[in-house]
Formats: C-alpha cells, sequence, structure tokens
C-alpha cells in the first residue's frame, strides 16, 4: 500500500470510524465466516499485498483458470441443471425424472438407496427396512431399465451418486444403453466413484482400500478407452462439508483424495493427460455467499497449480477442476422450513457466481422427508430463476477484483494446499485415513460450530433465534410396498434368467479379481448375464474382503 493510501486509511479510521464506534459499537467483537474465517471491517488494497494479477487471476479458460474453465462460462450455455432424485423402486423414480425433464431440467442426477449402495439386494437381511428408503432400490438389468424407460441416454447427462458399486451401476447403465442402440462412446455423465470420502466420512464401503483403488483406477483405464465422454469419478467434498469440515478443510481434504486417484492412476500405468481431462469434483455450498465464492475459485486455483507443477500435466484440461455442486442438506431446518427456500437461492446463486458446471437446488421440505413433487420443482425454478433473470449469468467470474473476494481466495487456497501437504507428510490420504486424520480434523471443526450455534454466536434463523411455534406441513410418503415388490422383481428375474449363464460370469468374475486384469469387462459380462448387484459384489468380496472400521478386513 503506497504512503497516501495508508495514510488516508488512518486518517478514516481516527475521523470517521473512531467516534462512530465510541457512539455506537459494532454489533459484536470479533465477525467470522461460517468456516470461522476472520471477516475485516473493510477490504483495501492492503489486502491483496503480493497479488500479481496475470500469474493468480488470469482469464477464462486459460490457466490458472481462476474465473472459471470455459472461456465463455455461462454466456455460451448455462449450468447444467440436474435435480437429485430416487426413491421406492425404479418406476416411481422414473416418473419423477420424466416430470423434471418435461419442466425443463437439463441432466439427471441418481440417488440410490442404501443396499444398493453397499452392495446389497432387496432380499439380503441386512436390507430389511432400507429398500428404496433414501434412494432408488436398483439391484437388476431390469431395475435399470424401468429406471431409464422412455430417457434418450444419447441426449441426456446422467450423474450417478454410487461408489462401492458404482463399477456395477456404471455397466448396467451402458447394457442399457445398448438396449436403445446407443454406443458407449456416445454416453455423457458421471459416476461418483470416490471411495475414500466414505471412509472419512459417509461409511458406504464394502472392499479395503487397495482393492477399491484398483476399482477405481479400473474404471479410470475402461472409461478413458471405451466411455471417453463420461466422467469415471467425481471427486467429493460435499460430504465432507455436510460432516462438518470448513471451506478450506473441504478444498484442502477432496484434493488431497484426488491425489491419491492420480497417484494410483499413474501406478497402474496410465499417462496422466489421458485419464486426468476427465477427472470431475463435487463440492457443497453453504450459507457464506462470499467465502462459497472464493472457495471454488481457490479450489480451481490450487488443482491447476497441482496438476502442473506436481503432476506435470500438459494437457490443459488436466488442469481444469470441473464440478457439480449440490446446496446444502445439513444448512436446512426442520424449524420454519419455507426458509429453506432463501437458503437455498443464495447457495444457488453463490455456486453460480463460483462458476459451476452442475448445480443440484435441494428441496425446502428435505429436513422433514423426501422432497415432494412441488418441492422439488420450486427448487429447479430456483436454478431457473438464477440463470435467467439475476444477471449473474450474463458476465464470467463478476466478482472478480473484489478485495474482500480475491483477498479470501488466496487465503482459502493457501489454507488449503497446508492441509494437502500434512496429508502427503503423513504417506497421502489412505495412510492419512488410517489414522483417522481427516476423520479427527472434521469433527473438530464439526464440534466448534455446534458450540457456536448452541451459544447462540452463530445465529441460525427460526433455530436458535425468531422461533415459532412448528406447524403440519404436507410431506412425502414412501409407498410401504415397495421392498415386497423389489424382493419379487429380484425372485422373477433370477427365474427367468439363464442360470449357469449367471453363474459363469461370476466365476469369471472372482477369477479375474485375483489376478490383475481390469474388471470392468467382467462385470460387464456379469450384467449382460443379468447377475445382482449383490451377487456381483458378493463375487468381488470373496477376493477382496470387506473393510471395517480402525482399517482392519
Amino acid at each position: 500500500m503506497s504512503d497516501e493510501r495508508k495514510a488516508a486509511l488512518e486518517a478514516w479510521e481516527r475521523d470517521v470510524l473512531g467516534p462512530q464506534v465510541r457512539k455506537n459499537p459494532e454489533r459484536q467483537a470479533a465477525f467470522t465466516t461460517s468456516s470461522g474465517l476472520p471477516v475485516e471491517r473493510v477490504y483495501t488494497g492492503a489486502h491483496q499485498l503480493g497479488f500479481d494479477e496475470a500469474r493468480d487471476l488470469g482469464l477464462p479458460g486459460a490457466y490458472p483458470f481462476t474465473r472459471g474453465v470455459q472461456p465463455t462460462m455461462f454466456r455460451g450455455r448455462h449450468w447444467t441443471m440436474r435435480q437429485y432424485a430416487g426413491f421406492g423402486g425404479a418406476d416411481e423414480t422414473n416418473q419423477r425424472f420424466r416430470y423434471l425433464l418435461e419442466k425443463g431440467q437439463t441432466g439427471l442426477s441418481v440417488a440410490f438407496d442404501l443396499p444398493t449402495q453397499m452392495g446389497l439386494d432387496p432380499d439380503d437381511p441386512l436390507s430389511a427396512g432400507e429398500v428404496g428408503r433414501v434412494g432408488v432400490s436398483i439391484a437388476t438389468l431390469a431395475d435399470m431399465e424401468a429406471l431409464l424407460a422412455g430417457i434418450p441416454l444419447d441426449q441426456v447427462s446422467t450423474s450417478m451418486t454410487i461408489n462401492a458399486t458404482a463399477p456395477v451401476l456404471l455397466a448396467m447403465y451402458m447394457v442399457v444403453a445398448e438396449k436403445q442402440g446407443v454406443p458407449a462412446k456416445a454416453l455423457r455423465g458421471t459416476v461418483q466413484n470416490d471411495v475414500l470420502k466414505e471412509y472419512i466420512a459417509r461409511g458406504t464401503y464394502i472392499y479395503p482400500p487397495k482393492p477399491s483403488m484398483r476399482l477405481i483406477t479400473d474404471v479410470f483405464a475402461f472409461a478413458a478407452a471405451e466411455v471417453p465422454k463420461w466422467n469415471p469419478i467425481s471427486i467429493s467434498g460435499y460430504h465432507l462439508r455436510e460432516a462438518g469440515a470448513t471451506a478450506s478443510e473441504e478444498i484442502g481434504l477432496t484434493l488431497a483424495d484426488a491425489v491419491a486417484y492420480v497417484e494410483a492412476a499413474l501406478a497402474a500405468g496410465l499417462p496422466i493427460d489421458r485419464f486426468a481431462p476427465n477427472l470431475s469434483f463435487f463440492f457443497s455450498c453453504h450459507n457464506n455467499l462470499l467465502e462459497e465464492v472464493a472457495k471454488f475459485r481457490a479450489a480451481r486455483r490450487l488443482w491447476a497449480r497441482l496438476m502442473k507443477e506436481r503432476f506435470g500435466a500438459k494437457d490443459e484440461r488436466s488442469m481444469m477442476l470441473r464440478f457439480h455442486t449440490q446446496t446444502s442438506g445439513v444448512t436446512l431446518t426442520a424449524q420454519q422450513p419455507e426458509n429453506n427456500l432463501i437458503r437455498v437461492a443464495f447457495q444457488a446463486l453463490a455456486a453460480a457466481l463460483g462458476g459451476t458446471q452442475s448445480l443440484h437446488t435441494n428441496s425446502w421440505d428435505e429436513a422433514h422427508a423426501l422432497p415432494t413433487e412441488k418441492a422439488a420443482l420450486l427448487a429447479l425454478r430456483t436454478q431457473q430463476i438464477v440463470g435467467y433473470e439475476s444477471g449473474v449469468a450474463d458476465t464470467i467470474d463478476p466478482l472478480a477484483g473484489s478485495y474482500l473476494v480475491e483477498s479470501w481466495t488466496d487465503r482459502l487456497e493457501a489454507e488449503a494446499r497446508a492441509i494437502v501437504e500434512k496429508i502427503d507428510g503423513l504417506g497421502g490420504a489412505v495412510a492419512a485415513i488410517e489414522r483417522r486424520v481427516p476423520q479427527q480434523m472434521i469433527a473438530d471443526s464439526s464440534y466448534r460450530y455446534q458450540l457456536e450455534i448452541e451459544r447462540g454466536e452463530r445465529v441460525i434463523v427460526g433455530l436458535n433465534k425468531f422461533q415459532e411455534k412448528p406447524k403440519p406441513i404436507e410431506m412425502f410418503r414412501l409407498d410401504p410396498e415397495t421392498e415386497a415388490r423389489q424382493k419379487e422383481r429380484l425372485a422373477r428375474v433370477k427365474a427367468e434368467r439363464d442360470g449357469q449363464a449367471a453363474a459363469r460370469a461370476l466365476a469369471g468374475l472372482t477369477s479375474a479379481a485375483r489376478d490383475t486384469d481390469n474388471l470392468m469387462p467382467y462385470i460387464l459380462n456379469a450384467v449382460r448375464a443379468e447377475a445382482s448387484v449383490g451377487e456381483i459384489s458378493g463375487a468381488l468380496r470373496e477376493v477382496f474382503g470387506t473393510y471395517r472400521e480402525g482399517g482392519q478386513p
């Protein structure tokens, strides 16, 4: 800062600010974001010392991609508007998908129930009471055909939030496309396929880390060769943030996991610029609008620098952090749930300002139950209003140059880089997870945030301030016969298929798992033979075993 500007600031603090604060003190002694980032009274050029516009900001579609990964961003086309949906059986979810597509949704996003995520069929005793509860139940190729009935797979992009069983669900999707006459090379979409964050924050893992990483890199290699428009992973910070991570922890831990996936793929012999252009990411968006915008910008810049400087990527597409955003489920309140409409709108705005590639907006009633059709439509309309009416999509990175946003972008990048380096020092993401370092980091941040709410230091409207008497709301009701119907469909498939062909395909998969072949072709064979998700996962369990908390198989 020049002497002249410094003198002007000091004069303002003495002559303008000082008398006002003495007369009317500020409403609290210190201000912080929801992540604990200090918020200064005012931001000036003094907060950007050392900032180099060419080095740190650049231009849209150019390294280091701070301002976005496309040269035109939303002036070319809007982000993909996805609504995450899935419940009951495949037929019910198909109806919801087709309804949302008719209302202007531009991509599918599939939620699967817990048995599907855990590699269990509906008739498994462990599935009792969970079939179709938190997502759609998909056990067989027949289920996947029903889920996608009437949806042209060469015209839509599909995101599947599935991890441990991602190779199986991708194979099912591909076989349905074959039956539609759609070649694999025309398919567009994403499987989440991020098991490391399951060990940290969610728990829907099946196998130990080493075979899980093998499955992930097998999908990388297979997708690069056979499904080139498909993103073989969506490296997820969303679930880390929902578990309590701060903004910088969300970036740092997510990119540390990404580093582990890149290193595993390189160790498997895949060239960096063959698979890295199809890596994608998934972030949460919370209520502090400016912090979230800075977070997305910092994540893009740090990833670009890691890929170029650490891994020597030459293809600029390998350096582009492309990401999906979901508004934050954990910020939704059951108290005064209509307030969630406003929360989601601000979060969607932040995602747009931050340059997301696709977006899901939560429904206002999700703190109570799965969303009703009306609530899901309002969530979609929220995206459409932000995209078409707010004006923020008409120019690229509209908050660039803001003293605050640039300062926070720098700070979040530096904090996230320090986390990546800490994980590196522990031997990488897998070793850190086994030592429970990311888990403890998130738990500590979650505890701090919860204490702030309970003490009233952080206001949540309707929860700890401005309370009202609860009012009944209309809620979604799941058909209680779903589980029985799914068991019947599974039994029918097993009775009508060629049982010997299914058994041969499963035996082939188990044998391949003991060797080093890419497992995706064997999984595809099992799907074509109509083996179920539970059977395919069971064939792999025979070789890989299962993972237990604490790192012991």
